[in-house]
């Protein structure tokens, strides 16, 4: 019997990192700004420090968990093996349910900046294109983020320039917010933004030198989104101020609207708005990879049906996992309006870093950017920030996770009868 193919390590340190960065991008920059601000308020730049904390406390476990274990999966793979199969499916399952949701919502920013009235189409379109060029194979991908990255970028950084440059916002120095509980709010929607660095991880197969370029990557893509979330914060409330800021549905667009004349400020949206649709289009390239990859580790390890795992012997890619995850993504924009469950996914994040970090927590072999303590406060940080969640959005989560739990324990009793 012949033995599946495995995938192949074609991916640098550089590339990793560039995923990770475009996978954060696309979706911090353009979707949770101003819902995050309608939360914090003035606040806002704390809970983007909060929500960058608690990345760091993820991203250290994963890391670290990364090196133990360099395959695809993430902590999938990591809860199963430090913690058991429950745990592991438990962590698997929130990721791709999660995860699904934020694919969604991504290819759904896409076209509502690149063709509005006919976003879902759009939509439908950036979905099939860029699966296509996953199923190409992962030096596409990364190569395909790093051009898109490498044209956001400077207009994000001109974004923060032109902000900074405009007159201070009038008016109430202050939105209400509801407090702490609003800041943590605010952070937990924003960790949305972050979870990019999970792409690296979870791609871990196809990563040369993975001890070094894992840790390498994660850590370099999440420094430098923190700094450009933070100066887009600041950058934008000076701007608007944040009543305004919250009640915008395109801010970083509406910041030149503001500040700029006539036809100048007609190009500059036109950028942004072609900066928008790049920026997701790379969240949504990384995304779909991830998907298929913790779901080809879940097939693997018999928690969803075999033939996700299939891998493409002349592309070294998880096809049917691929073409299943857009299918899926396709269903959703079609049938609901995903940009309202950017909590919905949030939560299934946070719970799947909580268990990355207890798993983190029994490693033996310890890394110096993971101690103990560290594992700790981000497996608590991450259930707190997940209950501070919008009720609909949490109720809405528990069920999706109970009906996968309850499905497996089904499954398993009836293997366990044959």
């Amino acid at each position: 019997m012949s033995q599946e193919p495995g995938l192949r390590r074609a991916m640098g340190g550089f590339d990793a990192t560039t995923v990770g960065i475009g996978a954060m991008i696309g979706a911090g920059a353009f979707v949770v700004f101003a819902p995050a601000s309608a939360s914090a308020g003035a606040l806002l730049p704390l809970a983007v420090v909060i929500a960058g904390f608690i990345a760091y406390c993820n991203a250290s476990a994963t890391a670290s968990l990364a090196v133990r274990y360099p395959t695809s999966g993430g902590t999938y793979v990591y809860g199963r093996e430090q913690l058991g199969p429950w745990p592991g499916f438990l962590a698997g399952w929130a990721f791709v349910t999660g995860k699904l949701a934020s694919c969604a919502a991504m290819a759904l920013t896409f076209g509502l900046y690149a063709a509005p009235g006919a976003e879902k189409a759009a939509g439908v379109a950036a979905v099939v294109g860029l699966t296509l060029v996953n199923l190409l194979g992962v030096t596409r991908t990364a190569l395909a983020t790093r051009v898109i990255v490498s044209l956001v970028v400077p207009v994000l950084a001109f974004v923060v320039v032109v902000a900074f440059a405009s007159p201070a916002a009038s008016g109430p120095a202050a939105a209400d917010s509801e407090g702490a509980v609003g800041v943590l709010q605010a952070a937990a929607l924003l960790f949305f933004a972050f979870a990019g660095y999970a792409r690296i991880a979870t791609m871990g197969e196809e990563v040369r030198e993975p001890r070094r370029n894992i840790p390498a990557a994660i850590f370099g893509a999440l420094g430098f989104t923190l700094l450009l979330y933070l100066l887009l914060a600041l950058s934008l409330l000076h701007a608007f101020g944040p009543t305004r800021l919250a009640g915008t549905t395109a801010p970083l667009r509406e910041v030149f609207d503001a500040s700029t004349p006539g036809a100048a400020a007609g190009v500059g949206g036109g950028v942004i708005t072609l900066a928008a649709a790049l920026a997701s289009l790379g969240a949504l390239l990384a995304l779909i990879a991830g998907v298929g990859r913790t779901s080809l580790a879940m097939a693997r390890g018999g928690d969803l049906p075999r033939v996700l795992s299939r891998i493409s012997a002349r592309y070294s890619v998880p096809w049917v996992a691929d073409i299943v995850t857009a299918v899926v993504v396709v269903v959703l924009l079609l049938a609901t309006d995903v940009l309202t469950v950017v909590g919905f996914s949030s939560f299934g994040v946070l719970l799947y870093y909580a268990i990355a970090n207890i798993a983190a927590f029994t490693l033996t072999e310890r890394q110096w950017y993971s101690p103990r303590w560290l594992n700790t406060v981000g497996a608590a940080g991450c259930l707190v920030l997940a209950f501070t969640l919008p009720a609909t959005s949490v109720l809405t989560m528990l069920g999706v996770l109970a009906v996968g739990l309850i499905v497996r324990a089904v499954v398993l009793a009836r293997r366990r009868a044959v």
